[in-house]
């Protein structure tokens, strides 16, 4: 579990059905690897009554009739990981040690501590331990936290409010959204809470509640400070910015409405210092309620593929397409075998819209495909060529994770010819393109990121394989009055388009 940027954790706390009370609690605990901190006692609380009439601002009477009623339905969840001689068998973890430090040496009661005693006892192998937070969703003991917390666990075991304790089992996790379902082994009927179905807006009430710290059961509120939040925690960003005090444990927990419905699933903090700062992040409850029913019915995440590279649509490239603004997302590159191929999808298509609906950047495009169902037809407006098109795509399975490796080239350099943009080119080795040999500082080239060893692919939407060709492609482009035109770079493993004036100015 990292400390820096994730720090998240698991609540504690059982009930029945949450009645749609005032309820604001949203606190998280941090998980804690190491040694675990002291629990603290926390008092029963009392049982969940009649539902009151929901509130559309905070009570005078404060929060504690909300808190009372949810309260039950979250948890704090325990975690222990394999021992360290074990992870390293599985090649998880790497063998650390601990200094021999002498009798008066004044660290050496702490660092006994980890070793499990004095030096003259033999020492226990080590085992990981982490705490966070969570919230109970079906009387039958179904439970949500986040990925961060479970994953890799051998062993979770949860607490109720009242102190009750129970081990769970992963049922199943999605690290892209960091979300993971737990199922909690009790015979009883567990208080549960369910997820809001409507939008939240920047300025509503939030109630955490969460287990910072290992401390359990613990409330605070504030309101929600932004929506569609990137984080760059993964490709489907779009966190609730909340300032209700979260901090390490507290990830998995929930953030509810005045409603006592759980609006969304803590799971990060901006923190300089390690302490809640009043910037979190939560999982809205819209994309969780969906991530966690495929977990429920399938045990993992299914989601739709396009097989595409796509860039941001910028300013300049928007001029060079003859976009009326920058919006959406220029592919720049097709993957072999993906149902964008076998639609017609090509290089340089600027798609603009999934199914009618706008696509803003290349964030909500993988948003939009992912969503989509595998084998369900989806319609694609593309602007191509100055043209606007519509394309009907299968959308296929996202397949797993795989590393690309990044190619290099060495060698002996031909002569080369060094065009308006302060580009030294040569013919790539493979024979498809031109490549970079050198690049002028400060140079037009420079100020776009372009670098050495850089392939130029295509000018303007046509195939370049010698220096001669991108400079022509140049001069052809300035004659037509453009200021700009599209080049195809492939930098490694990946291809993007670059806009590139066509004057050296």
């Amino acid at each position: 579990m990292s400390d820096g940027f994730k720090m998240l954790e698991k609540l504690q706390n059982g009930g029945k059905r949450l009645r749609r009370k005032p309820v604001i609690a949203l606190a998280l605990a941090g998980l804690m690897a190491g040694t675990a901190l002291a629990v603290l006692p926390v008092l029963p609380p009392a049982a969940p009554v009649a539902a009151q009439s929901i509130f559309n601002h905070a009570p005078a009477e404060g929060f504690a009739d909300l808190v009372e009623n949810v309260m039950p339905a979250v948890i704090s969840v325990e975690v222990n990981y394999k021992p360290v001689a074990n992870l390293l068998q599985d090649g998880l973890s790497e063998q650390f040690t601990l200094p021999d430090l002498g009798p008066d040496n004044p660290f050496r009661e702490f660092f006994d501590q980890f070793r499990g005693g004095g030096s003259d006892r033999p020492s226990p192998t080590p085992r990981s331990r982490a705490q966070g937070s969570g919230f109970i969703i079906s009387p039958d003991g179904y439970a949500v936290t986040n990925n961060h917390v479970v994953a890799n666990a051998d062993q979770v075991t949860i607490r109720l409010s009242d102190g009750t304790e129970y081990e769970a089992k992963v049922v199943g996790t999605d690290p892209k959204t960091d979300l993971a379902l737990l199922k909690i082994n009790a015979n009883d009927t567990l208080h549960y809470v369910e997820f809001s179905d409507k939008e939240p807006r920047v300025g509503d009430w939030v109630i955490a509640v969460g287990n910072p710290f290992g401390l359990g059961g613990t409330v605070t509120t504030g309101i929600i400070s932004a929506r569609e939040r990137n984080i760059g925690s993964g490709p489907y960003d779009d966190f609730l910015q909340i300032d209700a005090p979260i901090n390490r444990g507290n990830s998995g927990g929930p953030a509810f409405n005045l409603a006592g419905e759980v609006v969304g699933v803590n799971t990060a903090i901006f923190s300089p210092s390690g302490g809640s700062v009043g910037i979190g992040f939560a999982i809205p409850a819209t994309i969780a309620k969906q991530v966690i029913g495929e977990i429920k019915e399938k045990g993992q995440v299914t989601r739709g593929w396009l097989g595409v590279q796509i860039q941001p649509v910028t300013e300049d490239i928007a001029e060079s397409l003859g976009l009326a603004k920058a919006q959406g997302a220029i592919v720049a590159d097709v993957t072999e075998g993906s149902p964008a191929l076998e639609a017609g999808i090509k290089t340089g298509d600027t798609i603009l819209e999934v199914n009618g609906e706008a696509v803003e950047d290349p964030r909500d495009l993988a948003r939009k495909v992912a969503l989509l169902a595998p084998g369900e037809s989806a319609t694609l407006s593309v602007y191509r060529g100055g043209k606007h098109e519509q394309v009907t795509v299968a959308i296929g399975i996202m397949p797993g994770d795989q590393e690309l490796a990044a190619r290099s080239s060495d060698g002996e350099r031909p002569d080369s010819d060094r065009t308006r943009l302060g580009l030294q080119l040569v013919p790539s080795e493979d024979g498809r393109g031109v490549q970079i040999a050198s690049v002028m500082p400060n140079s037009p080239a420079a100020q776009r990121g372009l670098r050495p060893g850089d392939v130029i692919l295509e000018v303007g939407g046509i195939q370049v394989d010698d220096p001669n060709a991108v400079e022509a492609a140049l001069e052809r482009a300035a004659k037509n009055g453009q200021k700009g035109v599209l080049m195809l770079v492939r930098s490694g493993e990946r291809q993007r388009f670059v806009a590139m004036p066509t004057a050296s100015s």
